[in-house]
């Protein structure tokens, strides 16, 4: 038998009718199931202290409460979208973090069925981490974009957000105005704006490769490391690993609030009657 690094494709384990569930699957479906208990006992601890100071436990998880709502303020500059955007960036953000841990478990990666392959016995892990499958990551950075589109049409206005991509209301001012200099910086703007729906398509790329890149490669490193010399070599390094996942969590969900409050702040028209009435772009 020997372990063979882990494929980029999640391996199915057993399928639901047409449905294949594979490893990976099965890790964020425990994270998912985790959350619900967790949910659970909160929401008791909740209703025992609705009409006396939280403590214990719960006094613990308020307190981090309280560091988010900081943190994401520094990002908003608004606790109104702090509290808008908590419930989604901070899901994401723990949803990463957890199912990234749990990943390195004992017996995740090292749990499974064998299979003959090329005269070979090779593993089929049971379990593996949830963001180790590139479907997982595409699906939550495609969660988060198009959060952010439908929040900014829903925020500012369709045609305000539209102008913000193809600058048509500028360029259409500005031949107005038959200003020379006016109708060159429309159509500059106008084709910056065309690179800004680029953009849009990239953080797609950016997010997912960026996380699914640094847990499969830790995933890899484990595996290599385990089978030169095991339970000894990779200790060092599984604590590495559980910094990476702090640290990957973060980035996904600070770029996720960024998309959110970008999305959401209105940019200053050249042509605005009131430019002073319009929110600043955030700081981050």
């Amino acid at each position: 038998m020997i372990a063979a690094l882990p494929p980029l494709a999640a391996e199915p384990i057993f399928a639901i009718g047409q449905l294949p569930i594979t490893n990976s699957y099965i890790n964020s479906t425990l994270t998912m199931i985790g959350f619900v208990i967790f949910a659970f006992f909160i929401n008791r601890a909740v209703k025992a202290y609705k009409n006396g100071a939280p403590r214990g436990l719960l006094n613990f998880f308020e307190s981090i409460l309280e560091v988010l709502y900081q943190y994401f303020d520094t990002v908003t500059q608004s606790r109104k979208k702090t509290i808008q955007f908590l419930p989604l960036v901070g899901t994401l953000f723990f949803f990463i973090l957890v199912s990234n841990w749990l990943g390195l478990f004992p017996g995740i990666g090292s749990i499974g069925r064998y299979l003959v392959h090329g005269g070979e016995i090779l593993l089929v892990p049971l379990f593996r981490p949830a963001t180790t499958d590139l479907n997982m990551t595409v699906a939550m950075a495609l969660i988060a974009v198009t959060v952010s589109h439908f929040l900014g049409i829903f925020v500012i206005g369709f045609f305000k957000y539209f102008n913000k991509f193809v600058k048509v209301g500028d360029l259409w001012h500005a031949v107005k105005s038959f200003s020379p200099m006016a109708i060159l910086v429309a159509i500059i703007e106008f084709f910056v704006g065309i690179l800004e729906i680029i953009s849009e398509v990239a953080k797609l790329f950016s997010l997912s490769l960026r996380l699914f890149g640094n847990i499969f490669a830790g995933e890899v490193l484990l595996t290599v490391l385990a089978s030169i010399l095991p339970y000894l070599l990779p200790l060092p390094f599984i604590g590495l690993e559980i910094i990476v996942a702090i640290v990957q969590a973060t980035v996904f969900a600070m770029l996720t609030l960024v998309y959110l409050t970008v999305a959401t702040t209105e940019v200053a028209s050249h042509h605005s009657d009131h430019p002073e009435d319009l929110e600043p772009t955030p700081t981050v």
